[in-house]
């Protein structure tokens, strides 16, 4: 048997791939050892290059595929740089590799099997992305290729709407005015049609008044924030039309957490909202700019309390919860918090009309969180993650507390890459 501390890197080996894994890699097996693969699908036969031994792990990559899937397709662009590693896969199999990444998830992690198979939501693959982080070296604007400082341009990559990327071009030629590194980020935001579009500017000099103005002027681009002043509207508004409600308008900072995939925003909140029964009291946590909470409260009558614990974002729930006329209460403190002092257990009776949703960050909610949470008692519980294997950690924590996960739905917010979008209902 041979143990895989005794491979060394650049060492290449036939392997036959198994399944995925969380985070995009396949998993194969040497001598009955964990591999992880980039570059592979299941069920294909390749040869793969030593990248790395990590406790007991070898992380590999592919360098030629022997018998290859019938599900892959030629990559259109670099699979390193952001949001690609899964552009060598026919998109119908990326949604089924999602949907078993999740259930695996369920069963390895959480020890819990799913109602029934998750269906993943489809998402056209190109422009789909309404938020990015973008890196400045010299005159470029790009994504990182994975574990370097190399840029790579975001236009092959499909993410971003054509225009938006002319945006970029511009406003790169614009920064060649400015001194080296004084913008080294670029956070860039617009609303689901691209009629706005305001970018957040960090870097290592303060940016005076003439050098904001210059870079606000790029056409294309409606406001400019930066730590030492803004110009023009830093805000992109959306107008989301959900059944029950009239057309319902949040408006977000450009440093504002929002879901990124203007393909199925609207579909993606209706889903979520539609789970709070009619006039229900609900508790939102993690509520960024009133995503859920907005709709919630204006297309199911809900009376809200939100919480979230981000400033900017948490102005941007104040301001749409009031312009909704809604039932809404906004607070501005973190989660952990509120459960431990704000919040209270229902009067008996009361809690089959409580319902909370959780929309925690990839690292899944704090364990004083998620007691909190559950302290609630809430007759149901609405779980929305980015992150399968934190999500299934805390539901098990859940179930152990009297829930039922009910049902599991899944949208595919991320095409081209290994991430997906998990909704869960628990309830009582």
């Amino acid at each position: 048997m041979r143990s895989i501390d005794m491979l060394t890197p650049g060492q290449i080996l036939p392997l036959t791939i198994e399944k995925p894994a969380a985070g995009g890699r396949m998993i194969a097996r040497i001598d009955g050892q964990v591999a992880l693969v980039s570059g592979a699908i299941p069920g294909e036969q390749v040869r793969a290059r030593v990248e790395r031994v990590t406790r007991g792990v070898v992380f590999m990559e592919t360098t030629a595929v022997e018998r290859p899937s019938p599900d892959r397709r030629d990559a259109r662009a670099d699979p390193l740089c952001g949001g690609c590693l899964f552009n060598h896969i026919a998109y119908p199999r990326q949604l089924d590799i999602k949907a078993q990444v999740i259930a695996d998830a369920f069963t390895r992690i959480a020890r819990l099997s799913l109602p029934e198979p998750v269906q993943v939501t489809e998402s056209p693959e190109k422009g789909y992305r309404m938020r990015a982080r973008l890196h400045v070296s010299g005159s470029r604007i790009g994504f990182y290729r994975e574990g370097t400082h190399e840029l790579c341009d975001p236009r092959v990559t499909g993410q971003l709407l054509p225009a938006t990327c002319d945006v970029l071009d511009r406003l790169a030629a614009a920064m060649r005015s400015l001194t080296r590194d004084a913008v080294r980020e670029v956070e860039i935001a617009e609303n689901v049609d691209a009629s706005e579009r305001a970018v957040a500017l960090t870097g290592s000099a303060v940016l005076d008044l003439p050098a904001i103005e210059t870079l606000a002027a790029t056409e294309g681009i409606t406001g400019v924030a930066s730590w030492s002043g803004s110009h023009g509207t830093p805000y992109v508004a959306d107008r989301l039309v959900i059944a029950g409600a009239a057309p319902i308008t949040l408006r977000r900072h450009v440093a504002s957490f929002f879901q990124g995939n203007r393909h199925l925003l609207s579909r993606f909140v209706a889903h979520v909202v539609n789970l709070v029964p009619p006039e229900s009291q609900l508790i939102d946590l993690y509520a960024g700019v009133g995503l859920f909470a907005v709709c919630a409260a204006s297309a199911r009558g809900a009376r809200v309390t939100a919480i979230e614990g981000d400033r900017v974002a948490a102005a941007d729930l104040t301001a749409n919860g009031a312009a909704s006329g809604a039932a809404l209460t906004a607070a501005c403190h973190p989660v952990e918090t509120f459960v431990s002092r704000d919040a209270r257990a229902p009067r008996p009776g009361s809690a089959a009309r409580l319902v909370a949703i959780a929309d925690p960050p990839r690292t899944g909610m704090s364990p004083p969180a998620v007691d909190g949470l559950i302290r609630m008692g809430a007759g149901r519980i609405v779980y929305v993650s980015c992150d399968v294997a934190t999500l299934a950690r805390d539901a098990r924590k859940i179930v152990d507390a009297g829930y039922v996960l009910t049902r599991a739905d899944a949208f595919d917010l991320f095409p081209n890459t290994p991430h997906v979008e998990t909704v869960v209902v628990f309830d009582r």
